[in-house]
């Protein structure tokens, strides 16, 4: 009988160390759930930022181009037709490859984020 005393010591002993065990590891996914998120949310950021600064410097580019092309079409109206006939095409062409310039780089970057380590 002197060996039951140790047995329920060891037995408390492994309850007690699978218990801290599971709170490191609790512990270990939630920083690694902020760190993911983080990462995330700052190409988000970054990505938001660079699309707004690009569209106002495209907003003056074709400006630009629509009063360049003013004496060669003869108005200001059919140059800027055709400035916006360019980003109707654009839309079309960007529209036609969205799998390929968007949903699959971005179902890769959140594959490699949250399921590669």
């Amino acid at each position: 009988m002197a060996h039951q005393p140790d047995s329920v010591d060891n037995m408390q002993q492994i309850y007690d160390e699978l218990k801290k065990y599971i709170q490191l590891q609790t512990e270990y996914i939630k920083i690694e759930f902020v760190e993911k998120l983080t990462i995330l949310f700052s190409k988000l950021l970054i990505i938001f930022i660079i699309s707004v600064l690009s569209i106002a410097a495209l907003f003056y580019l074709f400006f630009s181009l629509a009063y360049l092309l003013e004496p060669i079409i003869g108005s200001f109206a059919g140059s800027f037709a055709s400035v916006a006939a360019l980003f109707v095409i654009g839309i079309f062409i960007f529209y036609s490859f969205r799998k390929k310039f968007i949903i699959n780089p971005f179902a890769k970057f959140l594959s490699d984020l949250f399921l590669k380590h």
